[in-house]
């Protein structure tokens, strides 16, 4: 139990099931054998390739092996490195170092202060947007996560179909003409009135299963920001089940927030049924949610437990029935990616926009996006309906 929870502060999506099964696994094949044991951890605890390097590396320092343990003590004790090259793994050493030692950064700051000229070096802001989410040192989330917190959504407005008093309108209000024409005696004034303009919904479904539990935890820090900066911003996230997490999300400290949250999902770091959650929600919240031209964030890795058994349908209903459907991957961050599984050749074709978000530069991305998007739909609305106005005059 203790190693699964190094594990997990070090960045690894385990949960209380997985713990179970190394248990499990454990009893099958005993622990004589250390090569054994290690190959019984490996199979429940490493989902992904990118995760292997992170458990090795735990494994020999939790089960004490002295040379790996003696290198990654060394990442937390003061020093200074000039023109070397990281050693492959290094980041996965520095987060398993802060997992172990979560204190020993604090003891450093008080034991000495250097102080460096930095006129010939780059920002480290710079380097922190470009920086995997995953691969971040917890100091490193921390910066994150107060960035995120500052970033806006400035989505354009877009005209309704309900119509407001406007003196300058394109329209004429026939029912105040008639009331102001009772009112003064016969005189009769034309009253004017437009599109009420007003932003429109936005839409987040968020994953939140054991394969995205290390972003969809930063995803959720933006989805606070969003939600707190505007109206109409509702949230939903999803793993076996879905969970509308919006009056949450109201809170405006993001701890408070986050801890409501955790209390109301009961699928965290668990399985994925995509095709049965969208089942849901266009059962259920469609209707409520996407209307007036509403956009949608659809936030997975695409990895269905259901082999994408009626995925295709239920993301075809979604499509139609918003604006703009926007899907974000993480998995694009890698190069050469391609969408093999069958959950993900199910969903492409019924997407708008197919972007990677990973880390800080992806984010501020997806706003230029969203926003240029609103910007274009809102001119090509407004002068239809003067080409309209024209039409019937």
């Amino acid at each position: 139990m203790h190693f699964a929870r190094t594990l997990r502060t070090a960045g690894l999506p385990l949960g209380p099931g997985k713990v179970l099964d190394a248990v499990a696994a454990v009893e099958a094949v005993g622990i004589t054998d250390r090569r054994d044991f290690y190959w019984a951890l490996h199979s429940v605890f490493v989902n992904r390739p990118d995760q292997r390097v992170l458990f090795d590396q735990a494994f020999h320092v939790f089960w004490r092996n002295p040379e790996l343990l003696k290198k990654m003590m060394s990442l937390v004790l003061p020093q200074m490195n000039v023109d070397a090259p990281p050693e492959e793994g290094a980041e996965m050493l520095r987060r398993l170092a802060e997992a172990l030692h979560p204190h020993q950064e604090a003891r450093d700051s008080e034991e000495t202060e250097l102080e460096f000229d930095a006129a010939m070096t780059f920002s480290d802001r710079e380097q922190l947007r470009q920086m995997d989410f995953e691969k971040m040192s917890l100091d490193e989330l921390a910066r994150a996560k107060a960035a995120i917190a500052r970033l806006r959504l400035p989505i354009h407005d877009l005209p309704t179909r309900r119509y407001a008093r406007d003196p300058r309108g394109a329209r004429t209000d026939m029912r105040a003409t008639l009331r102001a024409a009772l009112r003064s005696g016969g005189l009769i004034e034309l009253k004017r009135k437009s599109r009420r303009l007003r932003p429109p919904p936005l839409v987040v479904l968020c994953d939140i299963s054991g394969s995205m539990s290390r972003y969809s935890r930063v995803f959720l820090h933006f989805m606070h920001s969003i939600t707190n900066d505007r109206d109409r911003v509702y949230t939903f996230v999803f793993g076996t089940r879905l969970t509308n997490i919006t009056r949450y999300l109201r809170f405006r400290d993001v701890d408070v927030a986050l801890d409501r949250v955790a209390e109301a999902v009961a699928d965290w770091s668990g399985g994925t049924r995509i095709g049965q959650c969208l089942r849901e929600f266009n059962r259920f919240w469609s209707r409520r949610v996407l209307g007036q031209g509403a956009v949608v964030l659809l936030i997975t890795d695409g990895l269905d437990r259901d082999a994408g058994t009626g995925l295709a349908h239920e993301m075809d209903r979604l499509h139609r029935s918003c604006r703009q459907l926007i899907w974000l991957n993480p998995l694009l961050r890698y190069e050469g990616f391609e969408p093999r599984s069958l959950g993900m050749k199910a969903m492409l074709p019924y997407v708008d926009e197919f972007r990677p978000v990973h880390n800080l530069e992806s984010l501020e991305a997806l706003i230029e996006v969203i926003s240029g998007a609103a910007h274009r739909h809102s001119a090509v609305a407004m002068a239809g309906e003067r080409y309209g106005m024209r039409e019937e005059a």
